[in-house]
Formats: C-alpha cells, sequence, structure tokens
C-alpha cells in the first residue's frame, strides 16, 4: 500500500515537470525574435513613406522609406501596429508570418484633420467657426475643366451654378445674398494670396484642397472684402522624404445638351403662324370647324400684313419651299479634351511640383471654344534648421477666339428663310426687317487672349523665442488681354474693326508673426498681421468704320474713315491689420478672439477705415469626465461665433466724376471741342457695408467615427447697404449712392457621413448634405412719402420691406381666356392669359392689382453622395437636388405677339403646348394679355444625377513588374438624369422655353491615371 501510494507521487510529479519544460520550451520558441520585413500600401496600392509600425505594448518601432518598405524585430506572438495620419489603425499578429504587407484603408474622418483657415491652418477639433472642406478627391475624374465645378452640391451653404458655355466660371456664392447693389463676389484666397483672376486659369489638377470659411467669425480675418464669404484653394507640393513621381492623366468628353429643345420646322411653323388666324382659318362660334373660303396665310382675306420674304415668288398666296435649319447649322458637337502631367518628389530638405496642362473645349453653339495652356512650378525648402523659404507660382494661357452667332436669331428665323443668296453671300436681313442674320455675329475676324500670371513667395524663420515665427508673404498677379476683331458687316455695312488691350497687376505683401505653446493644461496661440495691396489696371481701345477694304482686319484700322480711340487706368490701394488669439484648456474649452482694421482708398474721406470683430466659443463635450463610459461618442464639440465682416464699394463710387457731354462747334467752321461735366455727387460720408452674423453650430463622430457630421444655424444683419438712392431732379442729379438699408439672411445647414460597409473588399460610404436660406428686407430708404406711417418699399425696384430680395410682384396668371367667356376685365380675349382682379373695381391698374407671387429662393438644397469600393473597382453616384422657387427660371418670350405685329412670324420652341379652340387646355397663350403679360410661373423644383464615377486600378503585384506605381482607368458621367416638372432649357439656370436660354450640357469622359 505504501508502495503504491509512492508510485503515484512519482508519476505526479514527472507530470509536472513535463508540463514546466513543456511551458518553457514553448515560450522559448515565442520569444525568439526574427526579422520581420514588408510594404505599406494605400488602397491603391501605392508606397507609404513615414508610415508608423510599433511592437504593440511596448516602445520597439520601425518606419517605412521610401517605398513603404520596414523591417522590425518581432517574436510570432507580438501584434504590429501600424499608424499613418489620414489612414485607419490596423493591428496584425506576426504568427509564423515572415513577410508582412499591409493596406491601409483611408479615415475620411482624419483626412482633413488639419483644415485652411485664414492665414493658417488648425486642427479639426480646434475650429470654432463655420469651416468647411471640399470633397473634391470624390470629383476628381469628373469632366469639369473649371476647378469650383467640383463644388457644386458638395458644400452645404455653397451654391455653385451650372456652366452652359466653353471655359466659363460659375457663379458662386455662400449663405445667399447679403446685398442689394454692392460686391457680390465670394472672395478668392489662392496659397494665402487673394486672387482676383478668372477661375477658369486654374489646372483643377494642380489643387490640393478646397476650404470655405462660411461664418462671420472665421470671415473677419479678411475684413472688408468678406462679407459674400471665402473660398481658400491650396494647390500641391511635394511631400518631404517622397521619390520622385511622375503622373500622367488624359481624359475625353463628349458633350451634349440635357434637353433637346429645337425651333420649330416647316410644317409645325406653318401650322403655328395659321392658328394665328384661328377666327379666319375656322368657323364661329366655337372656331373649330374649318372655313372652306380660308386661303391661307397669305391669302388676301387674312387680316394680317404678312412679310412677303416668305411667299413663294411663282405663287404670291402661298408658302416658299425652303425648310432652313438655323439651329442645326448654328451649333456643333462639343467636347473637352484634356492632357496633364506632373512631377513631383523631395529630398530631406527640399520638396517640389511642377506640372503641365492642356485643355481644350468647344461648346454647343459654334465658335464657343476655349482652350487653357498652363504651367505650374512649386518649390519648399529648408534653407536651415529654422529657415524655410519657397515659391507657387503659374503661369497660364486660355484662348477663345471666334465669335458666336446670335444664339436667340439662330431660335426665332423661321425655316422658310435662308442665310446665304445665290452667289453664296450672307444675306444681312433674311427677313426684309431689323432682324439680323444670326451669323453676321459669326462671320468675324475674332482674336480673344488672356495670359495669366501669379506669384506667391514666402519667408518663413523660426525665431529665438520658442513658439514664435515670422512668415512675409510676397504675392503678385499679372494679367494681360487681348481681344482684337474686324466684321465686314459691322457699322451699317460699311465694315468695322478694333484692338482692345489692357493690363492688370496686383500685389499684396503680408506680415505675419505667430506664436503656438504649450502650457500643462493650456494651449496657447495667436497671430498678428500687417499687410497691402496694390491694384493697377490700364487699357488702351482703338477702333475704326467706313473701309473701302477690310482684308487686313484689326491690323491697319488707318484704312477705315473713322477713327477712335479711348483709354483708361485706375490705381486702388488697401491697408489691413489683423490679430487673432485662441485659447485653448485642458483640450475642452476653446476660444478664439479677432479683430480686423481695413483701409480703402476707394471709400469716402471721412470714412477710410472701419473695424470687424469676432469672438467664437468652443466646447468640446466628449472630453469631459462625465462622457467617458460613452463610448459610441468619438467626438461631440458645440461651437458659437459672432461677429462683423465688411462689404467695400467700387473705388469711385463716393467720388464726383466727371464726363464727356457732347460736341461743341465754336463758331462757322470753328474746331470741334467736347464739353464735360459732373455726372454724379460726391458722399464724403459712403461706409462700408457691415454684415454682423451669429452661428451657433455642432460636430460630432459616433461609432468608432462610422458617423460623422456637422449642423450650423446662422443668422446675419447686413446693415449701410450700398444702393443708389432718387433725389430731386433740381439738384441736377437723379441718384446718390449712400448707405440705407437692412437685410437678415438665416438658414440650416447639415452635413452627414456615414460608413455604412467596412470590410476588406468592400466599403460603401455616404455623404448627405441639406441647407436652406431666407433672407428678407427690414428696411430701405427710411422715407415715408405717403405718409401712412410706415415705410415706404421701392416697387419699382422689385425691393420690399418684410419680403425676399428676389420677391415676385406682379400680376397674378388665372388661366387663358377661352371662347364664349365673358370678358370680366377689359381688352382680354380669346387665346390671351387672363389677369385677376385683385380689387375687384373691373378694371387692371398697375397701383391696385398686383401680387406677390412668391419668390424666386428656393426652399431647400440637398445633396447625397455614394462611394463603392470593391476590390480594384470604386464607383461615385452623386445626386444634386434644389426644391422650391419660381418666376425668373422660365422666360416670357415664349408668347405670340399680337398677329398684327412685324414679329408675328418669328420662329418658336417645337413640341409648345400652345392655346387654340382645338387645344383649350394648351398651358402657352397664343397672344400677349391686353399689353399687359402676367407670365406663367413655375416651380424649378428638381433632383438630378450630377456625378457619375466608375474607376478601376490595376492590381499592385502586376504593375510592379512593368516599374508603374499607380495605373486606372474610368468613366465619369455628368447631368446624366434630371427629374423635374420643368419644360425648358433647365431649372437650375433659370432658362425658359425661349431660344435665348443656353442649354446645360450633359457630359461623358473616358480616362487614363498612370503614376511611375
Amino acid at each position: 500500500m505504501k508502495k503504491t501510494t509512492k508510485s503515484f507521487s512519482r508519476l505526479k510529479r514527472d507530470k509536472f515537470v513535463f508540463v514546466i519544460l513543456f511551458g518553457l520550451s514553448v515560450f522559448s520558441l515565442f520569444a525568439q525574435k526574427t526579422t520581420i520585413t514588408g510594404k505599406i500600401t494605400d488602397e491603391a496600392g501605392i508606397p507609404i513613406p513615414g508610415a508608423n509600425i510599433v511592437l504593440k505594448g511596448t516602445k520597439t518601432g520601425a518606419v517605412t522609406d521610401f517605398d513603404g518598405l520596414y523591417s522590425i524585430n518581432a517574436s510570432p506572438a507580438d501584434v504590429l501596429v501600424v499608424t499613418y495620419i489620414g489612414y485607419l489603425k490596423k493591428e496584425i499578429t506576426v504568427g509564423s508570418q515572415k513577410n508582412i504587407n499591409i493596406q491601409l484603408q483611408n479615415d475620411i474622418s482624419k483626412l482633413d484633420e488639419v483644415v485652411v483657415v485664414g492665414y493658417g491652418t488648425q486642427k479639426r477639433t480646434d475650429v470654432t467657426g463655420a469651416v468647411a472642406r471640399a470633397n473634391i478627391e470624390a470629383f476628381k475624374e469628373a469632366p469639369n475643366a473649371n476647378v469650383v465645378q467640383s463644388l457644386q452640391g458638395a458644400v452645404p451653404g455653397l451654391n455653385i451654378g451650372q456652366v452652359t458655355s466653353a471655359g466659363s466660371t460659375p457663379s458662386i456664392s455662400i449663405r445667399g445674398q447679403v446685398s442689394l447693389n454692392g460686391n457680390q463676389d465670394v472672395l478668392i484666397v489662392l496659397d494665402g494670396i487673394q486672387y482676383n483672376g478668372s477661375l477658369s486659369s486654374i489646372n483643377p489638377n494642380d489643387i490640393e484642397s478646397i476650404d470655405v470659411l462660411k461664418d462671420v467669425s472665421s470671415t473677419a480675418v479678411y475684413g472688408a472684402q468678406a462679407a459674400n464669404g471665402v473660398i481658400l484653394i491650396t494647390t500641391k507640393g511635394g511631400k518631404r522624404n517622397q521619390k520622385a513621381k511622375i503622373t500622367v492623366s488624359s481624359s475625353y468628353t463628349t458633350l451634349q445638351p440635357t434637353v433637346d429643345l429645337r425651333p420649330m420646322k416647316r410644317d409645325e411653323y406653318i401650322d403655328y403662324l395659321n392658328m394665328q388666324l384661328y377666327d379666319f382659318e375656322f368657323l364661329a362660334p366655337d372656331y373649330t370647324t374649318p372655313n372652306p373660303d380660308y386661303e391661307g396665310y397669305f391669302g388676301n382675306n387674312s387680316g394680317v400684313n404678312y412679310n412677303p420674304n416668305l411667299a413663294s415668288p411663282d405663287d404670291p398666296l402661298s408658302f416658299n419651299d425652303n425648310d432652313y435649319d438655323w439651329w442645326e447649322e448654328g451649333t456643333q458637337n462639343s467636347f473637352i479634351r484634356e492632357n496633364l502631367i506632373s512631377a513631383a518628389g523631395s529630398s530631406e530638405k527640399i520638396s517640389y511640383l511642377i506640372s503641365l496642362g492642356l485643355t481644350e473645349q468647344e461648346g454647343i453653339i459654334k465658335n464657343d471654344n476655349f482652350s487653357r495652356k498652363s504651367i505650374r512650378v512649386n518649390l519648399d525648402a529648408d534653407a536651415t534648421d529654422w529657415w524655410k523659404i519657397g515659391i507657387q507660382t503659374f503661369g497660364s494661357f486660355t484662348k477663345q477666339d471666334g465669335d458666336e452667332p446670335s444664339l436667340n436669331r439662330l431660335g426665332i428665323s423661321s425655316p422658310l428663310l435662308v442665310p446665304y443668296d445665290e452667289n453664296g453671300d450672307l444675306i444681312p436681313t433674311p427677313s426684309g426687317t431689323v432682324e439680323l442674320n444670326p451669323f453676321l455675329g459669326s462671320n468675324t475676324q475674332d482674336y480673344e487672349r488672356h495670359d495669366y500670371f501669379f506669384a506667391n513667395l514666402y519667408s518663413e524663420i523660426q525665431l529665438p523665442i520658442k513658439g514664435l515665427s515670422y512668415r512675409l508673404n510676397f504675392g503678385n498677379n499679372y494679367r494681360i488681354d487681348k481681344t482684337y476683331g474686324s466684321s465686314i458687316y459691322g457699322a451699317g455695312e460699311t465694315g468695322d474693326a478694333g484692338k482692345n488691350v489692357s493690363f492688370y497687376k496686383d500685389y499684396t505683401i503680408d506680415n505675419i508673426l505667430k506664436y503656438a505653446r504649450v502650457f500643462g493644461k493650456h494651449d496657447i496661440s495667436a497671430t498678428l498681421l500687417y499687410g497691402a495691396i496694390e491694384r493697377k489696371g490700364e487699357s488702351t481701345n482703338a477702333y475704326a468704320s467706313g473701309f473701302d477694304r477690310l482684308s487686313l482686319g484689326y491690323n491697319d484700322l488707318s484704312l477705315g474713315t473713322i477713327q477712335e480711340v479711348g483709354s483708361s487706368a485706375f490705381t486702388e490701394t488697401l491697408n489691413y491689420q489683423m490679430a487673432r488669439a485662441n485659447y485653448k484648456f485642458d483640450n475642452r474649452y476653446i476660444l478664439t478672439g479677432t479683430i480686423r482694421r481695413d483701409g480703402f482708398s476707394g471709400f469716402a474721406a471721412n470714412q477710410k477705415t472701419a473695424y470687424f470683430p469676432s469672438g467664437a466659443l468652443g466646447w468640446i463635450v466628449s472630453n469631459e469626465s462625465f462622457m467617458e463610459n460613452a463610448d459610441w461618442l468619438n467626438n461631440f464639440k458645440l461651437r458659437a461665433s459672432y461677429g462683423t465682416s465688411g462689404n467695400q464699394t467700387s473705388r469711385y463710387s463716393s467720388l464726383a466724376r466727371v464726363g464727356t457731354r457732347a460736341a461743341y462747334v465754336f463758331g462757322d467752321g470753328g474746331t470741334t471741342a467736347f464739353g464735360q461735366e459732373l455726372n454724379s455727387l460726391e458722399n464724403s460720408d459712403l461706409r462700408w457695408e457691415i454684415t454682423t452674423g451669429l452661428n451657433v453650430g455642432a460636430d460630432f463622430s459616433l461609432f468608432t467615427s462610422r458617423l460623422r457630421g456637422s449642423v450650423d444655424v446662422y443668422r446675419n444683419i447686413t446693415d449701410d447697404l450700398l444702393f443708389s438712392v432718387r433725389i430731386p431732379y433740381l439738384t441736377g442729379f437723379s441718384n446718390i449712392q449712400t448707405n440705407v438699408g437692412k437685410i437678415k439672411n438665416s438658414g440650416v445647414e447639415v452635413s452627414l457621413t456615414g460608413d455604412i460597409v467596412r470590410s476588406d473588399n468592400f466599403t460603401w460610404t455616404a455623404t448627405a448634405n441639406f441647407s436652406t436660406n431666407k433672407n428678407e428686407i427690414l428696411e430701405l430708404t427710411g422715407v415715408d412719402e405717403d405718409g401712412d406711417g410706415v415705410e415706404d418699399d421701392l416697387i419699382q425696384s422689385g425691393l420690399f420691406i418684410g419680403k425676399s430680395i428676389n420677391a415676385i410682384y406682379g400680376y397674378e396668371n388665372d388661366g387663358i381666356m377661352q371662347i364664349g367667356e365673358e370678358n370680366v376685365v377689359g381688352g382680354i380675349r380669346p387665346g390671351e392669359y387672363k389677369i385677376v382682379d385683385q380689387n375687384g373695381d373691373g378694371e387692371i391698374t398697375q397701383a391696385d392689382d398686383r401680387t406677390f407671387l412668391g419668390k424666386g429662393d428656393p426652399d431647400f438644397r440637398a445633396s447625397l453622395l455614394n462611394t463603392f469600393k470593391y476590390k480594384n473597382f470604386s464607383l461615385s453616384l452623386f445626386f444634386n437636388a434644389i426644391q422650391g422657387g419660381s418666376d425668373s427660371y422660365i422666360a416670357r418670350n415664349d408668347n405670340a405677339l399680337f398677329r398684327n405685329a412685324n414679329t408675328l412670324y418669328q420662329n418658336k420652341i417645337s413640341g409648345t403646348d400652345w392655346w387654340s379652340p382645338q387645344n383649350p387646355d394648351g398651358l402657352n397663350a397664343l397672344y400677349l394679355g391686353g399689353g399687359l403679360n402676367p407670365g406663367r410661373y413655375e416651380n424649378r423644383s428638381f433632383v438630378r444625377l450630377q456625378d457619375v464615377n466608375l474607376r478601376y486600378s490595376f492590381d499592385k503585384s502586376l504593375l510592379e513588374s512593368l516599374s508603374i506605381d499607380e495605373l486606372s482607368v474610368f468613366v465619369s458621367g455628368k447631368n446624366l438624369a434630371t427629374w423635374t416638372d420643368w419644360r425648358g432649357w433647365d431649372p437650375e439656370t433659370g432658362s425658359g422655353m425661349s431660344t435665348g436660354g443656353r442649354p446645360v450640357l450633359q457630359a461623358l469622359s473616358l480616362g487614363i491615371n498612370l503614376t511611375f
């Protein structure tokens, strides 16, 4: 028994020893470190230099080199933690692997961690104002010749219009209209320097980021020029410690109108002409039974003064045999062709970017052509450990030769007329009236060139005091504009020619002193600015008319019988100072204060300067101790701002200006002298417009940053509006520029981004934007001429207190007068629009029967961007919508004139739903209403599939053998579908059913990107 017990004890001991020895061997195995190598790349397979690899729970780490390669000693049990700014952290257990290649995914919530603000940058978490960064990455392959086209609908509160002609810049506004007659241009700042050139001069491929300053607190750093908001454009540069990379991009885009509206052809046009004579063509009383005695439009019983040019030479009572398509002959196939190449790289001390671009575009109208050649050189260098220098510079050369045919006349010219005679020469007036041949405007010699030169040189020094630096910016813009032209049909067909050459230049000098330090829980930064701007322009114009021969065109104006010459010049200067302080306590409470002083030579003698203060508060709620257990909330910040910014007037509006009166001849046979007289009154107290704004907002990030967004509510009041006020004519003047009135602008902006699906092979990210804007006139002139105790509206200017600036005030349309309907109001007959008798007195008077019919402003704007990524494929779909608003978005010349007018024979849009006795429910009146046109207003709402992009990126393993870093091909589309009840060209542009509007273009693009 004792022996058995002893044996059992020995067995237990042996098992214990075995377990210990096995554990030690396993521990030894896992504790043995080996060298792990690999490559870190982004989603496109491009190497990421400077990525950090750390063994989890230790300080042991490595950094990737130029090619994204790394090497680190690790054991199988170790976990590699890989991080890089702008990408999601990734953890991988080593195990038995010896070579570990890791692909990082973009972290959208951190890509804009640092945003550009006025005269510097800030961390997104420290921003207290309404500052938004545009997602230009999503639209970089869209067929946009102008950089701001990529912003359309992408930023709530930023409103970008459509581009309908080659090389043009769309309309831009931020948070609505804040002025009546003052400057309404958004301030553009390019690489820290105000840019007054055309945005069509900038190569979109050169842009690194675009930040939008929307609230008054953010824009106050630009003072007197920032009331309409600020767009900050930053161009690309080489990234430090990056090997040289060459990128080539090429694309071809075809364009066509989104809506194919065309003028009537022969048969429809003849039917339309005869329909004007329905009371001759058909029998009373219902006018639906054909009149057997009707001889047609040219018949003796037609009762019209017809145009004989439409008649057949062989039979004066019939139409001629022509069916000429003016629209087809005046339009062309439209395209954009773009080729871009850039080289970027850096060493430890110097980074560079060099780019070349060629963009060519032909618009839908013949001779609507645009081409841009651009070159950019950006350099940054560390001259010493404490001194940085650099330059951002570009040259852009645009060509817009050629005059278009008259777009309106292409639409209204009768198909029974032709533009050329038997000899092939243009007929100046095919109709025999004052209506000119539309091709007279294009049969010209036209030369139009614009050369842009821009440079920003900077020097930044780290001063001996820790955290203190000084930066000097010197920016210079120079522009040359040349417009030459000649026409054998000008000056009453005697021929004319002219040359206009203008030069513009400016310089900006900014002295910027910055201080930034962290003392425990106290984060302090400050910026001081002292700067000046000078702008100069001059132009010379030479013109001649009355040529015997115009073979030399504008190159020999001395051949003209009448010769004229003119010139002009201007100079304006600005001087400004700004101080901004930022304070953050314990990474929770943020305070920002700014004050700017501006002086402008263009303002009145007594109002040369003004001050623009602002303040903002921020509270990072998510960093409070009571939020420690809220794991679902990654970031939540509340912010509020209040401040003022200004809007300067034009340079000479406060001065008494002199103009040419008339030619005087002193005595018989005496010489001619031109008199001069004052044509405006001086106002030595003319002031800046002042916009005071309040903005309350919140930024948030939820569920491990899978849902991110911001909400802003704002109210802006603009006071001292610049306006030309009527004064008694006994003064010798009818108006004087002064400060009157007050406008309120308010709205809500929401932006939400969500990672709906996150996986290794598939991601789906969606961004939704929503914004509203409402403006209201609070005060005008303060005059009460009718003595009713209420300030008068400016009815002639369409301005009404308590209403929108774009309020619709006119006659209310009550449908179309029908056959047999009682004529309640005199002057209205069947086929004309009826006008509502607002006061019920049986008459229509201008004073008593106009009313408010709505407003042209939309109720809200919304957009949705969906981005899908599956392995090597990427697909983005962008929907943009505007809802509400009417008037001014439909032209009212879609109605025929009275049948006895000379313009009866003008053509109209095919397919228009005209009223007639046979079509009593037609939408469009056949005639105007008794000389008063109440118009027909339609809602402008639409939803548009604005941008689509499909890209395929070739696999990295394939490209490595070809020494290629990246290769992708893409197909993109623009304005592919629009859902709307609008019947005209487009609800967004305001083009109605007239052919005078320009169509919005639909684009299909194919391209390739190559980096090596």
